[in-house]
């Protein structure tokens, strides 16, 4: 089973909140846990899709309070580190996705990739590599349902390097 993080602002367009409505219903049909920040915006929208798709959803929560998740949160863990949470985030996950976002969600980004984990982004941060460096791990889509396939496949190439790097 898969642990996918979905990543975005506290506060989105109704445009931006479909669309991670949708990753997270993409994310619940195809068996996988969905990890956010627990709080509002994208995180909540997403949780919701999730959550109505039979779900279940993980909220690590900047504060010490549990009641300050979302109402489509199936477990709450109130971390009181603040910011410092989005680095909880980014290794609990095998995979994330960035809908939309601004310095919290660029940081996530920044981590998981830094850890080695692949992340696709919809509607969010444009990354481009800086001295020569390739920019693996990260790829960029137009739909939710392209943010979701490109997840899955992603996770597919990512195991193959892992065991590979085991023989």
């Amino acid at each position: 089973m898969y642990y996918i993080g979905v990543i975005g602002a506290a506060e989105c367009s109704e445009e931006i909140a479909r669309v991670a409505y949708e990753v997270g219903r993409g994310i619940a049909a195809r068996g996988a846990v969905l990890i956010c920040g627990g709080r509002g915006g994208v995180m909540e929208a997403a949780a919701r899709g999730a959550r109505e798709a039979g779900g279940v959803v993980i909220g690590i929560l900047p504060g010490r309070d549990r009641s300050e998740g979302n109402p489509y949160l199936s477990f709450s863990i109130a971390t009181g580190l603040g910011e410092a949470r989005n680095a909880v985030i980014a290794r609990a996950c095998d995979a994330l996705i960035a809908v939309s976002g601004g310095y919290g969600t660029l940081s996530e980004i920044g981590l998981a990739l830094k850890m080695g984990k692949p992340v696709v982004g919809l509607h969010t941060w444009r990354l481009k590599p800086v001295q020569d460096r390739l920019l693996s791990g990260y790829r960029e889509v137009a739909t939710a349902g392209d943010a979701v396939e490109l997840t899955w496949a992603a996770l597919g190439d990512h195991a193959t390097r892992l065991e590979n790097q085991d023989n």
